[in-house]
């Protein structure tokens, strides 16, 4: 018996290590670029290629890219731009997710299963359209043109009509006989009950929308309503001459606030993930 459970413990034993290894290999692979980020920023110029122990620290890379381009606008735009997504998202996808969970309408099943096509089309495909249409309407240049193409959220939709399935009918029936109209039942029941999900949505969206850059790139073309990432991409661009020390610490500028909020509310954010099913 021993010797079986020796014989099994062996492969198995052998795999984890493995895939040990292999979990170290990609983290270092991932946090590398990080490091070189890091150690550039925080340096001179010219130990930019070089690595010394005994290199001087700095801040002023941080003060001269600081300067260098209008990067409080650009954080500012961005605030505003994932701030107005989101709070344009979180009421289209609550309505439409709780629409599809628990009425029954014509046409339901035909206008849900459109939406799970929306989430096999790519963004992209649809830049061309989206550009004609925000030139149409007279939004080009805008903030409202950048955000949008992404206020309805198809992965919003079916997250959200997923979750709403799994409220027991008795709470909606329960709500209904103390008075509550359908749009009260939403926000007394299956809100707070959803709220993990919510908060796992949230760190999609706001980590997609901060990060986002070539719709913002084609639809913008003036500081007054660029976002961060293509505020870096501009001052980043060869005619404004290569200092990887300023461009580094411009880049850390950029990725600071997601950064800073992973690390300080990670164990919030991973619990948001566990609790919503996604995977």
């Amino acid at each position: 018996m021993s010797t079986t459970a020796t014989l099994l413990r062996g492969p198995r034993g052998g795999v984890l290590a493995l895939e040990t290894i292999g979990a170290w290999l990609l983290a270092l692979l991932w946090i590398l670029p990080l490091v070189y980020a890091f150690w550039t920023a925080f340096h001179p110029s010219e130990f930019s290629t070089r690595f010394v122990l005994s290199a001087p620290w700095t801040l002023d890379n941080f003060v001269k890219a600081w300067h260098a381009a209008p990067f409080a606008r650009y954080f500012v735009n961005t605030v505003a731009l994932v701030t107005m997504i989101l709070a344009a998202q979180l009421v289209l996808v609550t309505l439409a997710a709780y629409a599809f969970a628990r009425f029954d309408f014509p046409g339901r099943g035909v206008l849900f299963a459109l939406v799970l096509v929306q989430l096999m089309v790519m963004p992209d495909v649809l830049i061309v359209e989206n550009y004609r249409t925000m030139t149409f309407l007279g939004l080009k240049d805008t903030l409202l043109a950048i955000g949008l193409p992404y206020m309805a959220s198809a992965f919003g939709i079916f997250l959200l009509r997923q979750t709403f399935k799994t409220v027991p009918h008795e709470l909606d029936e329960a709500a209904r006989v103390e008075g509550c109209g359908p749009l009260a039942t939403l926000w007394k029941v299956y809100v707070p009950l959803a709220r993990p999900t919510y908060i796992a949505y949230a760190l999609v969206s706001i980590s997609y929308h901060w990060n986002n850059f070539l719709w913002p790139l084609i639809i913008t073309n003036s500081p007054e309503s660029r976002p961060v990432t293509v505020g870096l991409q501009v001052f980043s661009a060869t005619d404004q001459g290569i200092d990887w020390s300023i461009i580094t610490a411009a880049t850390l500028l950029s990725v600071a606030p997601l950064l800073v909020a992973f690390l300080l509310f990670q164990r919030q954010f991973v619990q948001s993930f566990m609790r919503a099913g996604i995977r």
